[in-house]
């Protein structure tokens, strides 16, 4: 894929997170579940233990375990400062700190690498990127994605994201994508036009509050599913 370990920021999130910004319930935990770009996040290690199904889909996953932990150390502080620095932009309500949220995010990715020799045999966690993704059509009941698509607006095109999207949709009978603002909390320029093009070509889409809110503005999910379910 051409993807140099160097590039790669990984920051990973844990269950309850993905519960609070996807909106999922006790019965959406027990559907076929997709994390695309899921990166160093638990959700997979912990969706396991409870005896659910995900398939996590990422680049990052090209890489040793070993190699992903040194990566983690080598970025850490300085995401940690990048926060210090901008500690306005979000809200310190469940999560305290700068320093606390570090600590709860090496919980998170600690769980991942610890879970990421297993969940390779397992097949479990894929090496692949968006906009074409290897698996089958309506492999999976929900697909997510998190901090990644509208995330990262000032770096893929519109085009990009809409394949995307459309790539999910062929996956999976229904897709989550949060948030949507970019990486600096102001709103995606593309969702507007996405949702008009969705639209146009016989998709449902639906903007839904979540209960979830770290960065100040990213309280909002996009679904996105066809008739056909």
């Amino acid at each position: 894929m051409g993807l140099k370990l160097d590039q790669v920021i990984p920051w990973g999130r844990c269950l309850d997170e993905y519960i609070g910004m996807f909106h999922l319930t006790s019965v959406d935990r027990k559907l076929a579940i997709l994390d695309c770009a899921g990166g160093p996040a638990s959700f997979n290690a912990e969706m396991t233990r409870q005896g659910n199904k995900v398939i996590s889909c990422d680049p990052v996953y090209q890489f040793s375990g070993e190699e992903i932990g040194r990566r983690i150390q080598e970025i850490y502080q300085t995401v940690i400062d990048g926060v210090k620095a901008n500690v306005d932009d979000y809200l310190w309500t469940n999560i305290k700190s700068p320093t606390q949220l570090g600590e709860v995010r090496m919980v998170a990715m600690q769980q991942f690498l610890e879970d990421l020799p297993t969940g390779i045999q397992e097949s479990r966690y894929v090496t692949g990127e968006l906009p074409i993704l290897p698996f089958e059509n309506r492999q999976f009941d929900l697909a997510l994605c998190s901090h990644f698509l509208f995330t990262y607006s000032d770096h893929f095109t519109e085009a990009f994201h809409l394949e995307s999207i459309r790539e999910l949709c062929r996956t999976a009978a229904e897709v989550r994508i949060f948030p949507l603002v970019k990486t600096c909390g102001k709103p995606s320029p593309f969702l507007v036009p996405i949702i008009k093009e969705l639209k146009d070509q016989g998709y449902q889409v639906e903007v839904q509050d979540v209960s979830y809110e770290f960065q100040k503005g990213g309280d909002k999910l996009l679904r996105v599913w066809s008739e056909i379910r």
